[in-house]
C-alpha cells in the first residue's frame, strides 16, 4: 500500500474510532436513566441536536460517496435515536420534548426538501449541504460556551466532563486532518472550534482543579493576614 493510501486509511480509522467513542459517552446517561427510571440531571437537547447533525452529515457522506462519513454518522444516528427514545420513555414532560423533536425534525425535512428538490445540480447540492452541516456543527461546538462562563464564575469544573473533553479533542483533530487530506473545507472548518473549546476546557480543569483552588485559597488567606 502506498504511503498516501496508508495515511488515508489510518486517518479514516481514527475518525471512526474517536467519533464512536465520543458518541458512546451517552451510554452513561442511558445507564443512569434506566437505573433511576428518571431523566434527572440528563440534558435532552444534546441528544436531539447530535442526531440531526448525524443525519445531515450522513446525507453529505452519501452524496459525496464517502464511506467514513456514512458509517460514523449512521451508527451515531442510531445511538442518538436510542438515547432519545429512552429519554422519552422516562420523561414526565413528554409534550415539551416531543414539541422540540418535531420542530427540529421538521426543519431538517424542509432542508432536505430544499437540497434534493430545488437544487438539481449535484455539485451545487453538495456545496449547499456541506455549508449547512458546517454551520450546524460549529453552532454545536460553540453552544457550551455558556457553561464555560459558569465554570469561570463558580470556579468549579463539576459541570464539565474530562473524558468527553478528551474525546472531543481527539475527534475534532482527526476529522480536521482527514478533511485536509480530502481537501474538503466543509469538514476542516467546523472541527476547528472543537479543538479550540477542548483546549479551553483543559485550561479550566487545570486552573480550577482542587489543588489549584487550595493554592488560591491559601494565597488569599495569606494576603488577608498580612
Amino acid at each position: 500500500m502506498e504511503a498516501g493510501g496508508l495515511a488515508d486509511s489510518l486517518l479514516s480509522g481514527a475518525c471512526v474510532l474517536f467519533t464512536l467513542g465520543m458518541f458512546s459517552t451517552g451510554l452513561s446517561d442511558l445507564k443512569h436513566m434506566r437505573m433511576t427510571r428518571s431523566v434527572d440531571s440528563v440534558q435532552f437537547l444534546p441528544f436531539l441536536t447530535t442526531d440531526v447533525n448525524n443525519l445531515s452529515w450522513l446525507s453529505y457522506g452519501a452524496l459525496k460517496g464517502n464511506w467514513t462519513l456514512i458509517v460514523v454518522n449512521a451508527v451515531g444516528a442510531v445511538l442518538q435515536t436510542l438515547y432519545i427514545l429512552v429519554y422519552l420513555h422516562y420523561c414526565h414532560r413528554k409534550r415539551a420534548v416531543l414539541l422540540q423533536t418535531t420542530t427540529l425534525l421538521g426543519v431538517l425535512v424542509l432542508g432536505f426538501a430544499y437540497f434534493w428538490l430545488l437544487v438539481p445540480d449535484p455539485e451545487m447540492r453538495l456545496q449547499h449541504l456541506g455549508l449547512f452541516c458546517s454551520v450546524f456543527t460549529i453552532s454545536m461546538y460553540l453552544s457550551p460556551l455558556a457553561d464555560l462562563a459558569k465554570v469561570i464564575r463558580t470556579k468549579s469544573t463539576q459541570r464539565l466532563s474530562f473524558s468527553l473533553t478528551i474525546a472531543t479533542l481527539l475527534t475534532s483533530a482527526s476529522w480536521t486532518l482527514y478533511g485536509f487530506r480530502l481537501k474538503d473545507p466543509y469538514i476542516v472548518v467546523p472541527n476547528l472550534p472543537g479543538i479550540l473549546t477542548s483546549f479551553i476546557r483543559f485550561w479550566l480543569f487545570w486552573k480550577y482543579s482542587p489543588g489549584a483552588r487550595q493554592e488560591l485559597s491559601a494565597s488569599t488567606n495569606l494576603r488577608e493576614f498580612t
